[in-house]
């Protein structure tokens, strides 16, 4: 993403890390950095959820080229579900509804029985996507389809978790930490998870607190900032003007 368009600010290479906030696109935060700017060579390293906060890795100027790099390394989050609903996104932006039978969410499973479940998704796992996701189907993207009420049947792929653990379990609310690999559905590891427990399960919450070596604990909150803060956001931290930016700093 960005890597095609005319840089109209050479001088803003680095890689921004940024706590995406509640209800925006990855689009959208790149858009408003590439306006704020006047125009800077902008791309993010793997997109997160509108509904969905936490760390998003933009890149700028020559730190686009280490965007494949970015995305290829270990995820973190922190993901709440709801074990008594599903819904057809398995997240909230479609109605949550109980499931039907022959899943059962009138008794809650022992948080043994639930750990024994979580234990199963960890290593290389055949998972199939969301059909409210962005993939491309001859030229559409998956979530278009879904919106308009076609069929969208994606394929099962391999993705690989390094780690699940439990944080807080009171049923039905689930809140676990994931450590996986590139191309994770957190969304879709929620309806497995349920679909191992014959409950529902749906995402209600989810924070990507990792990407690699870049945290949110160090990221920057867009939240209240207008395109000035931001510009002066990206122009401090890039050294801007001083020659002094490298394609591989964090800035």
């Amino acid at each position: 993403m960005g890597r095609g368009r005319k840089n109209h600010r050479p001088d803003l290479n680095g890689v921004l890390v940024i706590d995406k906030p509640l209800g925006w696109t990855s689009f959208d935060v790149c858009k408003l950095i590439r306006r704020a700017t006047g125009g800077a060579k902008v791309g993010h390293a793997g997109t997160l959820d509108p509904l969905a906060t936490g760390v998003l890795v933009v890149c700028l100027g020559r730190a686009t080229k280490r965007i494949d790099e970015i995305m290829g390394t270990e995820k973190r989050y922190r993901a709440v579900i709801d074990l008594a609903h599903v819904s057809e996104s398995h997240d909230l932006e479609t109605p949550a509804v109980v499931p039907p039978a022959p899943a059962d969410v009138t008794s809650a499973p022992s948080e043994e029985r639930v750990r024994v479940v979580l234990d199963e998704f960890v290593g290389v796992v055949a998972q199939t996507p969301p059909a409210h996701s962005a993939i491309q189907i001859d030229g559409k993207r998956a979530y278009e389809l879904a919106r308009r009420g076609e069929v969208v049947e994606l394929k099962a792929r391999p993705v690989v978790i390094h780690e699940i653990s439990i944080v807080r379990y009171e049923w039905p609310r689930l809140e676990i930490d994931v450590r996986c690999g590139k191309g994770t559905y957190i969304r879709s590891l929620a309806r497995d998870i349920g679909e191992k427990l014959n409950t529902g399960g749906m995402l209600t919450g989810l924070i990507r607190t990792a990407v690699g070596a870049f945290t949110v604990d160090g990221a920057v909150k867009l939240d209240g900032m207008d395109e000035d803060a931001v510009r002066g956001v990206v122009e401090h931290a890039s050294g801007c003007g001083d020659g002094s930016s490298v394609s591989d700093r964090a800035i």
